[in-house]
């Protein structure tokens, strides 16, 4: 499996992964990563080993998303670099929308992903 680093490839799977999040589909969420799966952020780190557990991990940020507003995510990519033949590392600024159609500052992450044979999956998420 040769680790993708194509653009279009990239932008759909973060374009789903994106609707995913917005629309509080966790198994959609879930469906986008490898397992064992990590994030990691400044304060916290957490792993998961099952669809249900990247599941219950994202069940908290839907609220989030609802009392934000939140209707559309974009995912801008800023840098792609393989590191082996099957990992990419792309690092990623999201942008989103509100109900009112408003720009909503974003945040930065770096996602490790891991080619199948069915498309990209997140291995780690770095916040920062």
């Amino acid at each position: 499996m040769k680790a993708s680093t194509d653009l279009d490839t990239l932008t759909e799977f973060f374009d789903r992964y994106g609707v995913a999040l917005t629309a509080g589909d966790v198994a959609g969420v879930a469906a986008c990563y490898a397992l064992p799966g990590l994030v990691v952020a400044d304060t916290y780190s957490f792993s998961f080993t099952s669809p249900a557990a990247v599941a219950l991990s994202f069940v908290g940020a839907a609220p989030d998303y609802q009392e934000r507003e939140l209707v559309a995510a974009n995912a801008v990519i800023d840098d792609v670099q393989p590191v082996s033949a099957a990992l990419t590392m792309v690092a990623v600024e999201w942008e989103f929308l509100d109900s009112q159609g408003r720009a909503v500052p974003g945040e930065h992450y770096r996602y490790l992903l891991r080619s199948t044979p069915e498309g990209p999956v997140i291995c780690t998420v770095v916040r920062g």
